[in-house]
């Protein structure tokens, strides 16, 4: 078993700092000719090839300054691809909120299936919700509906909806919304 010295301290406590150890260390230099800064920029070497060229800051702009993406393209050509590229407008709704669904973002999906069972637009105030809940629970009391196991089943899935809403509301309230 070698025997621990101060140049290979590895363990507890560090006597050098984080980032000082002996060992040498590759360093990528700039690919422009006679530059010895390190390249830590990757550049194209043409479009839509995998290859890269490895700049310095200076020389990566030096080299984007003349970059052109559209070189060998004509002007309807170009203009279609920086249309395909765009999207239709300048700024599009991330892709993975797509399974959300409906909805400005305020309401959670237990929320949305609570209005949706309560007859409700996914926009509906909590006023709409005690009128569309009092209208509902009346339609489908079992004192009302007596032996009727569906209309029982409706008053309790309109009464479930109704909680998870008052409490969403009671929620808004204490947060000061």
């Amino acid at each position: 078993m070698a025997r621990q010295t101060r140049k290979d301290d590895w363990g507890f406590p560090r006597w050098r700092s984080y980032g000082s150890a002996r060992e040498a260390v590759n360093v990528r230099l700039c690919d422009r000719h006679g530059c010895t800064a390190p390249g830590d920029r990757p550049a194209p070497k043409s479009p839509n090839s995998p290859e890269r060229w490895w700049f310095c800051e200076t020389h990566a702009a030096e080299y984007n300054k003349g970059w052109n993406y559209f070189e060998g393209l004509t002007k309807e050509e170009a203009a279609a691809r920086e249309q395909a590229e765009r999207g239709d407008t300048a700024f599009e709704q991330a892709r993975h909120w797509q399974w959300t669904g409906p909805g400005d973002g305020s309401r959670t999906r237990g929320e949305l299936d609570a209005l949706r069972a309560l007859e409700l637009e996914d926009d509906a105030d909590f006023e709409a919700v005690k009128r569309a809940y009092r209208r509902l629970a009346k339609l489908h009391h079992p004192d009302r509906n007596q032996g009727d196991k569906e209309a029982a089943r409706q008053f309790h899935a309109v009464q479930a909806a109704y909680e998870v809403l008052r409490r969403a509301e009671e929620g808004k309230s204490w947060k000061g919304d």
